[in-house]
């Protein structure tokens, strides 16, 4: 089956050439939206695997809508595709759960091949903002996320997420409503970090954590 995709734009052309590029790469356009309520409706209407949303909007922005449409479609990528490249939108969106960020002047093409790569399970960040995230972590502005460099380095962004919460003894539906996802989607990132932590329990895993935190 194609991956599903809303659109949340508030110009009708751009929301008509983003249908038609992706439609051409397989994806299944099951929504457009000009705000973030709108946005927010459909997306708890419609369940679409991914969601493109711009950040400048009338009404409600594309960071306030981000949260909120996170919660109306647990299982849905949110990628913003954006003109503005500042830091404070970037980290914004990030922190809100986007699984990208990526800017319009990105060749269409290039578009097209970074939602493939969410879909299937990539993050996804246009080269200047890659660099400017990688530039602010040297700088020494990044937030040290409380896991060590050896096993960070084995798992994924949302593995380590999840990984951190299992460290405060939340159980598995406590950690899918605060990462807005599924249940079923805690259990495999749980099972996934166990496998690559060369563990077989939770428990296991957290003692590993508390070793290389030593």
């Amino acid at each position: 089956m194609p991956e599903t995709i809303l659109i949340v734009d508030d110009h009708p052309l751009t929301r008509s050439a983003l249908a038609a590029l992706l439609g051409q790469h397989g994806f299944s356009v099951v929504g457009e939206a000009a705000d973030g309520e709108a946005a927010i409706e459909q997306a708890r209407e419609l369940r679409p695997d991914l969601v493109l949303l711009d950040l400048s909007m009338p009404g409600m922005n594309g960071l306030e809508a981000l949260p909120r449409l996170r919660e109306a479609a647990p299982t849905a990528e949110v990628v913003v595709l954006t003109a503005s490249g500042t830091e404070e939108n970037l980290l914004g969106a990030i922190r809100g759960g986007a699984a990208g960020y990526l800017l319009k002047s990105e060749p269409p093409e290039r578009i097209a091949d970074f939602l493939e790569g969410v879909a299937n399970g990539e993050a996804a960040l246009s080269g200047p903002i890659a660099r400017r995230l990688v530039e602010r972590i040297r700088n020494g502005g990044g937030h040290d996320s409380g896991v060590p460099d050896a096993i960070a380095e084995a798992l994924s962004a949302r593995e380590v997420e999840v990984l951190l919460l299992l460290d405060e003894h939340l159980g598995t539906d406590q950690i899918a409503k605060r990462l807005f996802i599924s249940e079923h989607t805690v259990r495999s990132h749980v099972k996934s970090l166990l496998r690559k932590l060369g563990v077989s329990s939770r428990r296991e895993a957290l003692e590993v954590l508390s070793s290389a935190r030593a």
